[in-house]
Parts: C-alpha cells; structure tokens; sequence
C-alpha cells in the first residue's frame, strides 16, 4: 500500500458512504412516487360511495320537495356544471400562471417576482365567498364572474410551484446546455420545464382540488354547480339535499385529486422517480 493509497478501511468507509447515499435516494424517490395502490384505490372508493349513493336515492322515501331536487336529470346538470366551472377555471389558470411563472424565473423579470407573488397571494389570502360576492357585484351575477374569482383563488399554488420548481433545477445543467450551443429557449424546453415538471404539476393538482371545493359557492351569485343542493338543503332543512350535495361535491374532489395524481405520474420525467 503506497502512501497515496487511502486502505482497504477508508474504501470500505467510503463504498458504505456511496452505498447509503444511493438508498437514500431510491427511498426518497419511491417516497415521493404516489402507490399505485393509491392510484388505483381513490376512483374505486369514489365508484363505491357514488353506487351506494344511487342506491340510496333510488330507494330513499322523499317528500315531493326532495324528490324534485334530487332528480337524476337535475342532478347530472349540477354535475356538468360543475365540471364545466372546474375545468374553466382550471384552463384559465395554467394558461396565465405557467407562463407568468416561467417569465419571472428569467433574468430580467426575476425581480418583479416577489411583489407578482405577493399579488397573487393576496386573492388567495382574502376568503373566497366575500371575493365572489364583491366580484358579482361589481361584475354582474353568472358564470363568469364566478369564473373570475376561481382563478384569483387559485392562481397562487401553479405560479409559485413554477417558480420554484425552475429555481430548484440544478444551474450547471442549464450551463452546460448552454455550453453545448443551445439557445435559452432550447434550454427551457429541453432542460429546466423537464426538470421542474413534478413540482409544477404539484401545483396545478393543488389549484384542481381548489377549484372544485369553491366552485360550491358559485351557486350563490346564479353561476350553477353542486352548491346549490347544499344551499337549498340547509335553506329548506331537507337534510338528505343537503347530505346528498356534500357526499357529491367531496366524491368529484377525489376524483379530480386521483386524475391530478395521474397526470403527475404521466408528465414526470422517466429517471426521476
């Protein structure tokens, strides 16, 4: 052994360390990968709370008040409204808050990104139902406006997961893309939105999971949606509305959360875990 040899111990020490190292990492990996027993389990146990809820109504005994309410053909259109008001939203949001976010990751707006931040954290910080009623009467009663105030609720978890998940990509990567003559742009969309996509898709599952939880108060200024069986059962006392309308409106949360889950997983980059 010469005397740059560091031995057969401080080799074992570090091969150990190496070792440690690389389970860490797998444990970290498969830890931040959701369980396909997750995946898999969510819309199962949606399908079984909705079937046994249709078994319910079909069999419930109603008075004429709840029977009109819980009507099939009424019930779908709450649904489909709802949804229509959800994917909207949604739309809307990543196609302002994406971009936006990749913009003040850049270096010439990178300083105006703590006060567009604070902004936006403004519309979340304020609560939901006194910004939806301002907005309608500033605005007009009806879907957009509604709209309106879904996005500035909502706006808040896709921008700063942008952010960060561009500012959390490794610089000597974009630096060596740089180096191999790519162009900046090329280095966005070949390097860092790759890389930031997990975090990014965080965010976006989180504004999903918003968005349908408030979209129940777009009932108040006339915009439809699941809402207005939890309005009218608390406002008429018919509890089976108003239980039937809460079981419906967190059954569709669940399941806009597991296809936010899945997308996550689609869109993760393969090596990432």
């Amino acid at each position: 052994m010469t005397a740059l040899d560091p031995g057969p111990d401080l080799k074992t020490q570090e091969n150990l360390a190496d070792a440690k190292a690389a389970a860490a990492g797998l444990a970290s990996s498969r830890a931040r990968r959701p369980s396909w027993g997750l995946l898999i389990g969510q819309p199962l146990f949606v399908a079984v709370v909705i079937g046994a809820w249709a078994i319910w109504r079909s069999r419930a005994e109603l008075d004429s008040i709840e029977q009109r309410q819980l009507d099939w053909k009424l019930v779908g259109q709450l649904t489909v409204e709802h949804l229509k008001l959800t994917v909207v939203a949604t739309i809307i949001v990543l196609l302002v808050a994406v971009p936006l976010g990749i913009m003040l990751t850049r270096p010439r707006a990178r300083r105006a990104a703590p006060v567009v931040v604070a902004i936006a954290n403004a519309g979340q910080a304020a609560p939901v139902i006194g910004l939806i009623v301002l907005l309608a009467i500033w605005l007009g009663f009806g879907f957009w406006t509604a709209i309106l105030a879904l996005c500035l609720y909502a706006i808040l978890p896709v921008l700063r997961n942008t952010i960060v998940g561009l500012q959390g990509v490794d610089r000597t990567l974009v630096e060596a893309g740089r180096g191999m003559g790519m162009s900046s742009v090329s280095v966005l969309g070949r390097i860092e939105l790759p890389l930031a996509v997990p975090v990014i898709m965080a965010g976006i599952r989180t504004a999903l999971v918003l968005v349908v939880g408030t979209a129940t108060l777009a009932t108040f200024i006339d915009a439809g949606g699941l809402g207005s069986l939890i309005t009218t059962g608390i406002r008429l006392l018919r509890y089976p509305v108003l239980i039937s309308g809460a079981v419906l409106v967190a059954a569709l949360a669940l399941l806009i959360d597991w296809a936010g889950r899945v997308l996550e997983e689609v869109t993760r980059p393969r090596g990432l875990g």
